[in-house]
């Protein structure tokens, strides 16, 4: 039997509410297994700690988690402590700490959920956008001088490396060639942004020779926003730099019906590391402890999880449950119109799993 050492950082926010939930699907799933089970390890770094330490995280965090097969992460947020404090103090220094250079966010309408665009059937949006998640706009780069005066200054730097961007295109073709559809869209802003920007449409273009089979388009990242919403069928795999693929995938998240019900993995591929997977709503305090948070997020970042892990028939149970709940109306948060709690829709998904033909057969 397989043993997967899984570090859970549920982290501030509704983070603690829903990393718990990810953890009860995940055991509801091993229950009676003989296949795999699942050893955790809980670590409280956030907001809390900060307050208790003075830090997100230890200085040896990173040591702590080195040796687990995958981390499930909640989120990082916190009103009384800066944002950029609680960003680069705890997720940001995992990510980058462990290498987890491609960011992977699929984005598609789910049974029962009533997305906003009317024109646009489930068919027509099943996107999976690609993100740097290593240098570009968040490198970390720049610096403020002659703060509190009329001269004050400030800087962030966007880096891109050769290297960098090969290897993020290079997956990103590589997943657009493992899809039926073999399409890739490569979002820039090579017009306005002329050396960077420049050099990664040239990088394209050079890394698109070795994909022959996969189909490529370059689009300017204000025309894609339109694009997205216009022509939602032209799109399926979608790759971009660290700000460009955060800001279009929360437009992917809400076009497809909430931010609740977004998942992404911070990836290592060449798995040097452990891989980082979370879902992409954030901390939101004004719902926290309400059991109002919506879980789903959560449970598609577990089915991407055991995707990592190999474990693809698991996956597809997972993911065929969380189909089966959210086309249940009587089971959406409030985030898609309904009233169902936290922990009903954890229960709707672990009762769906231990009914599963391929559970009992275990």
């Amino acid at each position: 039997m397989k043993v997967y050492k899984i570090a859970t950082i549920p982290g501030d926010g509704i983070g603690k509410e829903v990393v718990p939930a990810g953890r009860q699907v995940l055991e509801a799933l091993a229950e009676g297994s003989t296949a795999f089970r699942f050893e955790f390890e809980d670590f409280g770094w956030g907001g809390d700690y900060f307050r208790e330490h003075g830090v997100m995280m230890p200085e040896d965090g990173l040591a702590a988690l080195k040796d687990k097969d995958a981390i499930l992460f909640g989120s990082a947020g916190d009103p009384h402590i800066p944002d950029h404090v609680t960003l680069w103090g705890l997720r940001l220094k995992i990510c980058q700490g462990f290498d987890q250079y491609a960011n992977v966010r699929p984005t598609r309408i789910l049974p029962g959920i009533d997305a906003p665009l009317k024109r646009c059937g489930p068919q027509d949006l099943n996107w999976v956008i690609v993100r740097e998640n290593s240098e570009g706009e968040y490198s970390g780069v720049g610096g403020r001088v002659h703060q509190g005066h009329p001269i004050e200054a400030a800087t962030d730097v966007s880096i891109m490396t050769r290297v960098g961007v090969e290897r993020i295109l290079r997956f990103a073709f590589r997943l657009a060639q493992s899809r039926p559809r073999k399409l890739l869209t490569v979002v820039t802003k090579s017009n306005a942004q002329r050396h960077a920007m420049v050099m990664w449409d040239q990088i394209a273009a050079e890394v698109a020779a070795e994909f022959p089979d996969v189909t490529w388009d370059k689009e300017l990242v204000d025309a894609m926003t339109a694009r997205m919403v216009n022509k939602p069928a032209t799109l399926d795999t979608i790759v971009a730099t660290n700000l460009h693929a955060d800001i279009l995938s929360d437009l992917a998240a809400a076009l497809a019906g909430s931010l609740g019900i977004a998942p992404t993995g911070n990836i290592d591929p060449e798995r040097r590391y452990p891989s980082m997977f979370e879902p992409i709503h954030g901390s939101a305090f004004d719902i926290m402890g309400k059991g109002l948070a919506n879980p789903v997020g959560t449970f598609w970042s577990v089915v991407m999880l055991l995707e990592h892990l190999g474990e693809h028939e698991a996956a597809a149970r997972v993911m065929q449950a969380v189909e089966q709940v959210t086309a249940d109306v009587r089971l959406h948060t409030r985030d898609l119109g309904g009233s169902a709690t936290t922990a009903q829709v954890t229960e709707a998904i672990c009762r769906q799993l231990a009914g599963s033909p391929a559970r009992k057969a275990a």
